[in-house]
């Protein structure tokens, strides 16, 4: 009940902050669970992800100093979340979104790169999927990467593509998980390209990061030079 409630109250707050989203091929998603997987962009594409892929209920994974505060912790346990320790992932990383995507009233979010200052694609969620036996199922989102971008009212697309199954004789080695890596991203480059044949992925906050870094480094060049005239 409150992940509802949640959700149609997030979709009217982003109608009125930025319009309405443009959803493209939802009606091909699945009946049943299935693992959305995409590029991670911007820190609200998972919101966007699950409005469109609406009225499916989704789980997702968190880091585990969220579920540190008691208010926090309990949003986060209503709204289908469970804690990883991204430090040290244990078993449960793979079991309990195994057993809830098995139980079969949630789908599961991931993002296959885990961080949105990553390109590299991780076997996790083929693991997930060739355990559980559902499909995966690849998004993209362009638009704003800000919350200040999103002020502009900059328009918001999602596109959900074919499913990719897992074939459960398919050993996950490093080839295994190479193979299905691959068909994951050119599903996502082709959703890009049917979006805007023009598309290119700035990482905004990780060119800030790396900028605040040159010109740290610049500042202790200096202060060593000023060391060494001494």
């Amino acid at each position: 009940m409150f992940y509802s409630f949640l959700r149609g109250f997030i979709r009217v707050l982003l109608a009125l902050i930025n319009g309405h989203a443009k959803y493209l091929h939802r009606e091909d998603l699945p009946d049943g669970p299935y693992i959305l997987v995409g590029p991670h962009r911007t820190w609200f594409d998972p919101i966007y992800f699950a409005l469109g892929a609406s009225p499916r209920k989704f789980s997702f994974m968190a880091k585990e100093e969220l579920f540190q505060n008691p208010i926090l912790r309990w949003i986060l346990n209503h709204a289908n979340a469970f804690p990883v320790n991204r430090d040290h992932p244990g078993p449960s990383v793979i079991k309990t979104p195994v057993r809830i995507l098995r139980q079969g009233d949630l789908s599961l979010i991931i993002f296959p790169s885990g961080s949105r200052h990553s390109a590299e694609l991780k076997g996790g969620a083929a693991v997930i999927a060739k355990m559980a036996k559902v499909p995966l199922i690849p998004a993209v989102y362009q638009g704003p990467l800000t919350f200040k971008q999103l002020l502009t009212r900059k328009p918001v697309t999602v596109a959900y593509g074919q499913p990719i199954t897992v074939d459960r004789k398919l050993k996950l080695d490093e080839a295994g998980q190479a193979q299905v890596e691959q068909q994951m991203q050119q599903a996502f480059d082709q959703l890009d390209r049917e979006i805007d044949p023009n598309f290119h992925y700035v990482d905004v906050t990780g060119e800030k990061r790396a900028a605040k870094a040159e010109k740290l480094a610049q500042t202790e060049e200096k202060a060593e030079k000023k060391l060494e005239k001494k």
